[in-house]
C-alpha cells in the first residue's frame, strides 16, 4: 500500500485571530494557502481577504462549536486569552476565558474531529519562584503562581493539556511556552517599564528577561500547524538580558529598591487606587523565567531570527529610543 502523505494546505481555524499575534498569525496561513477561519469577539475592522471571520465567545460552549460546525476543520490555533487584563475585568472572567475557553476549544475539536492543536502557553507557566533553574527547559514543571491569574491559568491550562494526550493520544497537540514578544508595533505592560526614565529592580536581582520577535513566533506557529512534529517547546531567541544590560543599552539608570520597601510602596499604593499591583508583584520581579530553547531549534527546527539582544536592539530602533 502506497503511503500517504498529509496535503501541504489545512483547514485551520484560529481563535483570537483579531489580536496582536492572531493578525499576523491568520494573515500568514492564508497567504500560506491555507483555507482559514479566524474566531474573534467581533468582525476585524480590516478583514483578510480569502479569511472566513466568524464571532464567537470563547467563555460560550455553543458558541465555539458552532464556529467549528460544517467546516471541516483540521488544524486549531488557540491563542485566545487575556494577556493584559483591562481596569474593567476582574479574575473571575480572566478564568472564563483562559480555562474554561481553552476547555470549550478542546471540547469542540475533539467533538469535531480536530488532527491537532496548537496551544500558545506561555513562560509564565513554569511560575516565578526562586528555586528554578538558571534556564528551564520543557522538561521542567509548570508551577505558575496561584497569586498571577495569567500565570496561574496557563498552568492550569497546560494540565488540562497534558490530561488530554493521556485521555486523547489521537489529538496531536503543539505547545508553545513563549517568552516576552518584541517587534516593530509592540506596545504593553512590559515595554512600558523600558521607556520609564528609570529602570526598576529588586536589589539583588538580575532579573533577566529573554525576548522573541513577532514574525519568529508566526513562523513557528505555522510551522507547527503543517509540520509533524508535535511536542512542547520554549520559545524564545538565543541568550537572556539582564535590568541592568537593559537599561545599559537605553542608556538609562536602573533603580535598584530593597524587596520589602518595594513590598510596602506597592501595599500603599493598591489601597490608595494608584496601581493594580500589589506586594506579591515583588517575585515577578525577582524570579522571571529563563527558557532554554535547545529543544526549538532541535526539534522543531525553526532558530530565531534574532537572538534576545538582538531583539531588543530592533525593538529599540523601531520606537526610536
Amino acid at each position: 500500500m502506497t503511503e500517504q502523505h498529509p496535503p501541504t494546505t489545512r483547514t485551520v481555524l484560529v481563535t483570537g485571530g483579531n489580536g496582536f499575534l492572531g493578525s499576523s498569525v491568520v494573515r500568514g496561513l492564508a497567504a500560506g494557502g491555507h483555507r482559514v477561519v479566524s474566531a474573534d469577539l467581533r468582525e476585524p475592522q480590516e478583514p483578510v481577504p480569502g479569511v472566513e471571520h466568524v464571532v464567537c465567545d470563547v467563555t460560550d460552549a455553543a458558541a465555539v462549536r458552532a464556529a467549528f460546525a460544517g467546516r471541516s476543520v483540521e488544524v486549531v490555533v488557540h491563542l485566545a486569552s487575556i494577556v493584559t487584563p483591562g481596569k474593567d475585568s476582574s479574575r473571575e472572567l480572566e478564568r472564563r476565558v483562559d480555562v474554561d475557553g481553552t476547555r470549550h476549544v478542546l471540547d469542540a475539536c475533539l467533538a469535531s474531529g480536530v488532527r491537532r492543536v496548537v496551544v500558545s502557553s506561555s513562560g509564565a507557566a513554569y511560575g516565578y519562584h526562586p528555586d528554578n533553574p538558571a534556564w528551564l527547559t520543557e522538561d521542567d514543571p509548570v508551577r505558575g503562581n496561584e497569586v498571577f491569574a495569567y500565570s496561574h491559568h496557563k498552568r492550569l491550562v497546560e494540565e488540562m493539556l497534558a490530561e488530554l494526550r493521556r485521555t486523547h493520544p489521537e489529538l496531536e497537540q503543539v505547545v508553545l511556552r513563549i517568552g516576552t514578544i518584541l517587534g516593530e508595533t509592540v506596545d504593553n505592560q512590559i515595554t512600558a517599564l523600558f521607556e520609564s526614565t528609570r529602570l526598576l529592580k529588586v536589589r539583588g536581582s538580575d532579573s533577566p528577561f529573554v525576548f522573541i520577535w513577532d514574525t519568529d513566533v508566526v513562523a513557528i506557529i505555522q510551522r507547527a500547524v503543517t509540520g509533524e512534529v508535535t511536542g512542547i517547546f520554549n520559545v524564545a531567541g538565543d541568550g537572556a538580558m539582564t535590568v541592568d544590560e537593559i537599561a545599559a543599552e537605553l542608556g538609562k539608570p536602573t533603580l535598584a529598591i530593597p524587596e520589602k520597601l518595594l513590598q510596602a510602596g506597592l501595599w500603599v499604593g493598591r489601597r490608595l487606587g494608584l496601581t493594580a499591583y500589589g506586594p506579591e508583584q515583588t517575585i515577578f520581579l525577582k524570579h522571571r523565567p529563563v527558557l532554554d530553547n535547545t529543544r526549538l531549534k532541535t526539534v522543531l527546527g525553526h532558530t530565531p531570527s534574532r537572538t534576545t539582544r538582538e531583539a531588543f536592539a530592533s525593538w529599540r530602533a523601531a520606537r526610536g529610543i
